[in-house]
Parts: structure tokens; C-alpha cells; sequence
């Protein structure tokens, strides 16, 4: 296992130097990053043709990638032309921890930008993530041992309609539900907007009030996908010999299913969940842009429409380097399920 683990581990520097290739190129190529320098108005030909010379964009392609990768030197970096350095002379690389800085949030650096948005993230995701996959394990469960029944039915379809609605549009109707029309009713109703009310402060209450709506709309769609591999998983395992076997032994039920039946099946969630992992730290897009959650996925769309190329730059690395390390993961976690697969 060891030798497999370092066997990927150098598969994935080619992996992500080609990543980081193609996602530099297309960046550049996307917007310019000078056209307002992340502000609402137009940038001064002046300060275009200087910010143009120091910070490498009148360079070939290949030769910014190299600026971005292992750093550069300039004399300063005055961003509004002020006389103020909004950042040192010496840019490091990402080889070394240096995204560069923010043109949105001048003279922050674009890691500190992005780190600061990472636990509201993670607040959010983490607990979204609980409890889809203790909810799926039950529905899952439930579904499979009462195949074709009443209640199987029920459920089907549920998670059909679940699977099928749009994420905006469950967080759309939520918020018209719960917050609309409790409030018409006068009843106690759902904050729609932020992580607390500024009136009231930051609070643990304030943060788990208005946490409801946004998890419950990213719990719904991926509760009715993960389910139904559960169920069709957990069918496939229940019709096998070893089962038969078990159960003709007088073995406990609940013993057969929790130990025996379902380690096997949920080789396929493993797969669902090592995908999904890396994007805990990516956030949800559309979810935190409707209800104004301040967290990575929201930063993302602003700074990609303002063209904040070390910000987005940043995200998007964070998230390739994520991915291939929850694939490893992952893997380990096959054969830790599964004695029969074996990397060595």
C-alpha cells in the first residue's frame, strides 16, 4: 500500500502541472484582468500601461505561467498609481504558497482572501454532507428491505421528485414557504439572507437560525441521488450467496445488515463521497449566491465576473489539488471495505 500511495502521489505533480496549465490559459484568455482592476470603473490608460509592464502582462503566454508558477521580481506594485505599494517587490509563486494579490481587495494577498472564506464554507457544507449520507444509509436501508411495498413506493417517488427539481428552485420555494408565508401566517419564520442579523451580532443561534434554509435545499436533490445508489446497492448485496448463507445460520438481522451487507454496498457511496468531498471546499454556487451565504462559492462568482484572476486562480487549484487527494483516499478506502482489492 505504501508503494501505491507514493506511486500516485507523483502521478498527480504531471496531473496538476497540465491542470494548472490549461485552467492559466483559459484564464487569461477570459476577460482582462486590467479592464477595471476589479472595481466599477474604467482603468486610466496610464495606470494600464504601468500595471501592464509590472505585473508581466505585456510578456508571451508561457512566460506569465512561469511569473505565476515560480515568481518574479519588480521594482513595486503601485495599483492606483497613489504611490503607495499595494504589494512587496518580490512575488514568491505558487510553488511556494504565493497566489499573488487580490485586484479585487487590493494589497490582500489572494490566499488571504480565500482562507477567510473557507470556514463559512465548510460551517455550511460539512453539515450538509452529515447529513445527506446519514439520510441516504436510512432511506437507502429502509427502501431496500422493504422492497415494492407501500413505503418503497413512497419513497421512489419522492426521490424522483427531489432528483428532479432544480437547486434554485428548492431554495426559491423554501424561502417562499418558510420565510414568506410563515410570516403571512404569523408564524416564527426562516431568516432568507446572510449568516446572523447585524442587529443581533454573530451569534451560535444567529449562525444555526439562518443555516436552516440553505441546508435543507442542499440536502434535498443530493439525499434522493445518494438514496437511490443505496437502495440499488443494497438489493444487489441482500440476493447474494453469503447472505443466504447468514440468514439460513439465524444470524440477527440487524447484525446482517450493518456488519455484513452493508460494508459491501456502500462501495459505491465511497465512490459518490470522494467525488463530492473536494467540492465541500468549493462551496455551492447557485445555494450561497441566493441566500447571500458570504462563503467560497459566492467569492468565486464575484471575483470571476470582476476577472480577479490570482483569486479564482487560487480556488480552482485548491479544489484540483482536493480532488486528487480524496481519489487517493478514496482508493485506501476500498481496501480497508473490501479485502479482496489490493494495490501492492
Amino acid at each position: 500500500m505504501t508503494r501505491y500511495i507514493l506511486r500516485r502521489m507523483l502521478q498527480a505533480i504531471p496531473l496538476l502541472f497540465i491542470i494548472s496549465v490549461v485552467l492559466f490559459v483559459l484564464m487569461m484568455n477570459m476577460g482582462d484582468p486590467l479592464a477595471t482592476l476589479g472595481g466599477r470603473r474604467a482603468t486610466r490608460p496610464a495606470d494600464r500601461e504601468r500595471l501592464t509592464r509590472q505585473l508581466g502582462l505585456d510578456k508571451p503566454i508561457y512566460t506569465q505561467y512561469l511569473y505565476w508558477l515560480i515568481g518574479n521580481q519588480w521594482d513595486h506594485f503601485d495599483m492606483d498609481g497613489d504611490g503607495t505599494l499595494e504589494s512587496p517587490g518580490v512575488r514568491l509563486g505558487v510553488l511556494r504558497g504565493d497566489f499573488g494579490i487580490s485586484l479585487v481587495k487590493r494589497g490582500t494577498p489572494a490566499l488571504q482572501v480565500i482562507w477567510e472564506r473557507v470556514p463559512n464554507t465548510l460551517l455550511l457544507m460539512i453539515p450538509a454532507e452529515i447529513l445527506i449520507v446519514l439520510g441516504a444509509l436510512i432511506v437507502g436501508i429502509v427502501s431496500a428491505l422493504r422492497q415494492y411495498t407501500l413505503l418503497d413506493h413512497t419513497i421512489t417517488t419522492l426521490s424522483f421528485i427531489g432528483f428532479s427539481m432544480p437547486i434554485f428552485f428548492i431554495a426559491l420555494l423554501s424561502m417562499y414557504i418558510f420565510a414568506v408565508l410563515f410570516k403571512r401566517w404569523g408564524l416564527p419564520y426562516l431568516p432568507t439572507v446572510g449568516m446572523f442579523d447585524p442587529s443581533v451580532g454573530k451569534t451560535g443561534l444567529q449562525v444555526m437560525w439562518h443555516m436552516v434554509l440553505p441546508l435543507f435545499s442542499l440536502t434535498v436533490i443530493s439525499l434522493a441521488g445518494y438514496s437511490r445508489y443505496i437502495r440499488s446497492t443494497m438489493l444487489e448485496v441482500l440476493s447474494q450467496d453469503y447472505i443466504r448463507t447468514a440468514k439460513s445460520k439465524g444470524l440477527p438481522g440487524r447484525r446482517m445488515i450493518m456488519v455484513h451487507a452493508l460494508k459491501n454496498a456502500s462501495l459505491p457511496l465511497v465512490t459518490i463521497i470522494g467525488l463530492d468531498l473536494p467540492f465541500l471546499l468549493a462551496g455551492a454556487l447557485v445555494t450561497e449566491s441566493i441566500f447571500a451565504w458570504p462563503g467560497m462559492g459566492r467569492l468565486f462568482i464575484d471575483h470571476l465576473a470582476r476577472t480577479d484572476v490570482p483569486v479564482v486562480m487560487g480556488i480552482l487549484m485548491i479544489i484540483s489539488v482536493a480532488v486528487v487527494v480524496f481519489q487517493l483516499l478514496t482508493d485506501i478506502v476500498y481496501a480497508w471495505l473490501d479485502p479482496r482489492i489490493r494495490y501492492d
